[in-house]
Formats: C-alpha cells, sequence, structure tokens
C-alpha cells in the first residue's frame, strides 16, 4: 500500500509540478504548418495500435458508418457529382443500409465548404409538432414519464427529407432522382444482412417488434440469418416517389397521409389493452405540421485554433459551440501535455467541463432564445474560463442524481470531392431505431428527438445530461442537439479536416479530441481515430475513460488529484477525411463497421 501510495505521489508531482500553467505563446498561432505526422503513443492495453492506416484516393472520398452507403456516394462521386451530390446520396443510402441511425424519419445538421470559399450550415432538425406542450411528459405526481422516449408521442416532424432535397437543389448538381438512384437500387435488391446487423436486430426486437416493422424485420418470427437478403420493397416505393415528386410527396402526399395514419394508432391504449386515459399513446403529428415544416439555413460558426480556421454548426446544434469552446480554453496552454499523461487528461477534463456547463445552461433553439454566441465562442472569454483550471486539482461539480449510457443512435458521414467541395453532415432517429415506430407501406422508422427536449428541466434525459427551462418542450420548437459536423482548413486557407461523430453528447468530445491529435500530437488520421478517447459532460460529475485507454497509473494520479474516473465502452464514433500529400485519407472509426471509398 505505501509502495502505490508513492507511485502515486510521484506521479501526480511529475505531471503537474508546480501550480503555475503557462500560457499561448503566440507563435504556435502564426500560422505555420504543423510538422510531419508522428505515431501515436497509445497504451499497451488499448485495443488498437498505432499505425493503422486509412483509405487513400486522388480525387474525391466519402467517409461513413456503413460501407455500402459510402460506396453508393462515392459512385456519384465517379459520375460527376459534386459534395453535395454525393453527401444527399450517402444520406438517402444510409437510410437503406443503415436503418437504426440512417433515416427519412429523423432529421440531422449539415455544414457545407465549397471550393470557391462559400459556407454554409444547414439546419434540419426535427420540430416539436404544434399541439406539444411544455409539461406533455410529466404524469400527475410532477415525475417524467417515458412518453418521449417510446412510442408514437415521442416523435418530432420528421425533417431529414425536406432538409436533403434543400441542399441537393441549392448547392447540388445532379437531379434529387440521380441522386436517390443509389439507395432506390439497394432497397429494391436487398441489404446482406452481416453478423453486426443481426445481433443489433435481436437486441432491439422488443422495440422493433412491437410495431409493424416487425413484418419486416421479423419476416418468419427471427431476425434474418447472417448471409441472407433484406429486401425492402415498401422503401423502395416510397423513395421513388420522392425522386419523383420531390419533398411535397412526404409532406404533402401520400407519404404523408401514411405517417398521419400510423400516429393516430392506439391512443389512449397501452400495448397490454388497458385503457389508460391519462396516458396518450398516439402521436399528435399532423398533416400541417408535415406541410409546414422547412429546413433552416444558417450562417456556420467561425472559429480558429492554433492557427486553423473552424467552421461548425451553430444551434440548434449545440456541438459547434461546445467543441469551439473546449478548444478556445486549451489553445491558451503553450502546447498541449504528452497524449497520455495525467496533465493531458485533466486539462481535456478542466476545459469540457466548462464547456458543457455552457452548453446545457445557455443553449436551445435560437428561434425561442438569445444564444450568447460571439461570448461563448470569444477567446476572451475562454481565456477566463482558462484561469479557472486549478493546476492540479480537479474541480466538482454540484451533485445530481444522474446516471449516463452512450449513445449510438446519430450517424455521420464525411464528403470532398475533386473540386476541394467538402460536407460533413450528421443525422439522427434520436434512440436507434428511433422509438420502434414503423411506418406503414411507407418502409421507415420515426424518431424519438422530443426526448432531447429538457422533458423535465433539472432532470436527465436518456444521456444523462441535464439541461434547463431553455430547452423545454414547446411547440414547433427544436430541441437542442449534440450534433457537430466540422470543416477545418490549414493556415494556408486550404481543405484540411472534415468530421463528424454519434454518440450523444460523446459526439462533442469526440470530434475535439480528434481535431486535437491532428493538431496538437501531429497524429495520422488512422492514429487520431483510433486513439483512446475520455468523456465528461459537467453532470454526472465523472470523467470516462475508454476501457484500457488510460494506464492504471494514470487512473491512480487523476483519481488522487480528485478526479472521478469510470470506464466506458466507447467515447463517440466518428468519419473523417483529411487532406494528404497528393489527395485524401478517409476513414470511418474502428470502434464501429463503417468504411471509407473514393476514386
Amino acid at each position: 500500500m505505501k509502495k502505490l501510495q508513492w507511485v502515486v505521489s510521484a506521479l501526480v508531482l511529475a505531471a503537474f509540478g508546480c501550480s503555475h500553467i503557462p500560457f499561448l505563446n503566440r507563435a504556435n498561432a502564426t500560422g505555420a504548418e504543423v510538422p510531419a505526422r508522428v505515431a501515436g503513443d497509445f497504451p499497451v492495453s488499448w485495443k488498437f495500435r498505432a499505425g493503422r492506416t486509412a483509405t487513400f484516393a486522388p480525387n474525391g472520398m466519402v467517409a461513413s458508418n456503413n460501407m455500402p452507403a459510402s460506396e453508393a456516394g462515392a459512385a456519384i462521386l465517379r459520375a460527376g457529382g459534386n459534395a453535395v451530390d454525393a453527401a444527399v446520396a450517402t444520406a438517402f443510402a444510409l437510410a437503406v443500409s443503415f436503418p437504426e441511425a440512417g433515416n427519412l424519419g429523423g432529421g440531422g445538421f449539415m455544414v457545407i465548404r465549397m471550393a470557391d470559399g462559400r459556407t454554409a450550415a444547414l439546419d434540419y432538425r426535427e420540430t416539436a409538432p404544434a399541439a406539444a406542450t411544455r409539461n406533455m411528459y410529466i404524469d400527475a405526481a410532477g415525475n417524467a414519464t417515458d412518453g418521449s422516449l417510446v412510442g408514437r408521442l415521442a416523435s418530432g416532424v420528421p425533417a431529414a427529407v425536406a432538409g436533403l432535397a434543400e441542399a441537393q437543389h441549392t448547392y447540388g448538381t445532379m437531379s434529387l432522382a440521380q441522386v436517390l438512384a443509389p439507395a432506390i437500387r439497394m432497397a429494391e435488391e436487398g441489404v446482406v444482412v452481416d453478423s453486426v446487423y443481426r445481433a443489433l436486430l435481436l437486441d432491439y426486437r422488443k422495440r422493433i417488434g412491437s410495431y409493424a416493422g416487425a413484418a419486416v424485420f421479423y419476416p418468419n418470427g427471427d431476425a434474418p440469418a447472417v448471409g441472407s437478403v433484406l429486401k425492402l420493397a415498401e422503401l423502395a416505393a416510397t423513395l421513388r416517389l420522392i425522386a419523383r415528386d420531390g419533398p411535397r410527396a412526404f409532406y404533402e402526399g401520400a407519404i404523408a397521409d401514411q405517417i398521419v395514419a400510423e400516429m393516430s394508432r392506439d391512443c389512449d391504449v397501452q400495448r397490454t389493452g388497458t385503457v389508460v386515459p391519462s396516458v396518450r399513446r398516439c402521436g399528435i403529428i399532423t398533416k400541417k405540421d408535415l406541410a409546414g415544416y422547412k429546413p433552416e439555413w444558417r450562417q456556420p460558426i467561425r472559429t480558429t485554433y492554433r492557427g486553423y480556421a473552424m467552421l461548425t454548426m451553430p444551434p440548434a446544434s449545440s456541438g459547434g459551440i461546445t467543441v469551439s469552446e473546449t478548444l478556445n480554453i486549451l489553445e491558451g496552454f503553450d502546447s498541449l501535455p504528452a497524449f497520455g499523461s495525467v496533465r493531458y487528461k485533466h486539462l481535456l477534463r478542466e476545459a469540457l467541463q466548462r464547456s458543457f456547463i455552457d452548453r446545457n445552461t445557455e443553449l436551445a433553439d435560437p428561434a425561442f432564445i438569445q444564444i450568447p454566441l460571439v461570448r461563448l465562442t470569444s477567446k476572451t472569454y475562454a481565456e477566463g474560463l482558462r484561469k479557472t483550471i486549478d493546476s492540479v486539482r480537479a474541480r466538482p461539480a454540484p451533485s445530481a442524481a444522474t446516471t449516463m449510457r452512450e449513445g449510438m443512435e446519430t450517424t455521420p458521414h464525411s464528403v470532398v470531392d475533386k473540386w476541394g467541395n467538402a460536407v460533413s453532415v450528421t443525422t439522427t432517429l434520436n434512440s436507434l431505431f428511433g422509438n420502434g415506430v414503423y411506418i406503414r407501406g411507407a418502409g421507415f422508422f420515426m424518431n424519438n428527438t422530443m426526448d432531447d427536449f429538457a422533458a423535465k428541466p433539472g432532470s436527465p434525459n436518456q444521456f444523462g445530461l441535464v439541461q434547463g427551462e431553455q430547452n423545454a418542450v414547446r411547440a414547433k420548437k427544436r430541441a437542442l442537439s449534440a450534433m457537430a459536423p466540422t470543416i477545418v482548413l490549414n493556415p494556408r486557407g486550404e481543405l484540411f479536416l472534415v468530421v463528424g461523430g454519434r454518440g450523444g453528447p460523446r459526439i462533442i468530445t469526440s470530434v475535439a479530441q480528434i481535431i486535437l491529435n491532428v493538431i496538437d500530437h501531429r497524429m495520422s488520421l488512422g492514429d487520431a481515430m483510433a486513439a483512446p478517447r475520455i468523456h465528461h459532460q459537467w453532470l454526472p460529475d465523472s470523467t470516462y475513460y475508454e476501457t484500457g485507454g488510460v494506464t492504471p497509473e494514470v487512473v491512480a494520479a487523476l483519481i488522487a488529484t480528485g478526479h472521478n474516473m469510470l470506464t466506458t465502452g466507447g467515447v463517440g464514433i466518428n468519419s473523417a477525411i483529411m487532406r494528404v500529400k497528393r489527395g485524401w485519407e478517409g476513414m470511418d472509426d474502428p470502434r464501429s463497421h463503417g468504411g471509407a471509398a473514393g476514386y
């Protein structure tokens, strides 16, 4: 025991040294190019070895959590489409081959940077139906119910089709029918069921099996066998209607009728058949809600980090502001400590805690509150936060009875074309397979995005996030998201990195750490994606680290300085593309089963 105490004490002293934390030497932010890439230094216990290689292509690249979808996007690039064409094609393909997160019944965010310098951010987040009310998920005793997670009442107005069509119309070069063609063909010919897909269907059998999707995904009472082909005729027909008639088919035509019909089923009846008048089991989305949905074009958040320019998503996504604030805090240190060190983990945790406090208390749909965007993304504000970081001790957060689970419900994809146009997209159903509600005749799952509101302000949602009144439910409001599609330019103004992630609030921490890995730690894309990560989100007041990703000695030293350290299976799943000599490297996260395709 004495020996262990001596080791921990020595580690703490070596890691932190004196109490002074140096601030930025401005020479580090003058725009000098990052030196050559160096191999990641990972613990021997970490499941991924350093030196992983990414996919290389000289012209264009698509990276996503699903290889068939990446190939669909790459086919559009090879056919002469631009990055927006390919991004839209990939998104529709994900609705077919990756239905647990790819979708027509959800929404998302997109950041675009065209080669001529034009930039845009598209918010196609789902909205609360017009009949939504602040207390719709609170019972007579004042407790939050599960209605924001399960059942038809959990769905917001689906936004994906409107958003993708809007992006295609504004920045694409092909017709909507052309970019939908790969997804239509995939749905008609069928998706090959691999072991991962089958296991997922088995895990979510209760959710999917409670609704019309049971007949599609469990045709003989069981998930399809590995190697079998799952054909999706209803979804193919829906995609054909959208290709022919555009988004009006979805929001005003036959598909809208199918959505509303599904929403009106089983009102006030639980699945046991027991009538419960106080619990509404049907949805409240109407044809008027659908016809009135509009995506919003916004200006990307523009910040810098050590001479690199970042374009990222503004609210109603919190991801861009929170990533930017985290990096601004860390930019004030001369150079960051070694990747696996106690000091690095300490500083990263402290920066994340402070940015998540602002995320959870200051951000929401900008149509409903005034967001202090300039303050939250300013270097001066970050300097003030940085001065509150103790050189040794972790700052405790207020206690709260919260738990946290990993979210894997979003899906990102990154696209670069031969002209240098770039797109970062993240789309979601919120939970895997959303609320499980399957639109009969139309062939897609609905979202349960209403849980991203503060159903009961001050109480944790499914991700353990404790949010305030600013994100309470209101009619036609967009729920706050953690999605963080981001594009990074190098000090010469050239496209450098396109990145996004999945994983609820862990999107923010994983995207920030990939940026730190390639800029501060000078890792290759392969190592930057494979490197172990940590996560902190203010509440619960715990630092989560991936199993095997931090050495026992470093964990012990962090605990000794006030960090509550807990292991977790994973922190985010990302896709990214990075500029290299003579082309691009693309990669899906090794924690996932996707891939990159280019030409």
